[in-house]
């Protein structure tokens, strides 16, 4: 059984770093993106940071990659640094999704302008 998000994802889609938890079920990735859906920000982050670290690395899927963020920012929505993250994964994933990630970028900078 996993006790969190992470064993779960790296048991549902592996991890590059580290080798599986043991398991004695069936994955359904269902059950998962229920999971991550009602997940606090703080175990998504550790998710996303451990099984990617180096954001560019990793076998998260994109479309799961993506929706960890928009999950995160929702619950944190005031965080420039955490924006240009999610920003800069986008960007990874191709010229669909270059405005989004600009759109972020720009809000952050206006955070970071009227923290001044």
């Amino acid at each position: 059984m996993h006790t969190t998000l992470t064993e779960h994802a790296r048991c549902l889609y592996g991890d590059e770093y580290r080798a599986a938890p043991p398991c004695d079920r069936e994955h359904d990735e269902a059950y998962f993106l229920e999971e991550l859906t009602f997940a606090d920000a703080e175990a998504i982050l550790d998710m996303l940071r451990q099984l990617s670290p180096h954001l560019v690395d990793g076998y998260l899927p994109v479309r799961i990659r993506n929706l960890a963020y928009r999950l995160v920012l929702l619950q944190r929505p005031d965080e420039p640094a955490l924006m240009r993250e999610a920003a800069d994964s986008l960007y990874l994933n191709g010229p669909d999704w270059d405005d989004l990630a600009a759109d972020l970028r720009q809000r952050a900078d206006a955070l970071d302008a009227a923290a001044r």
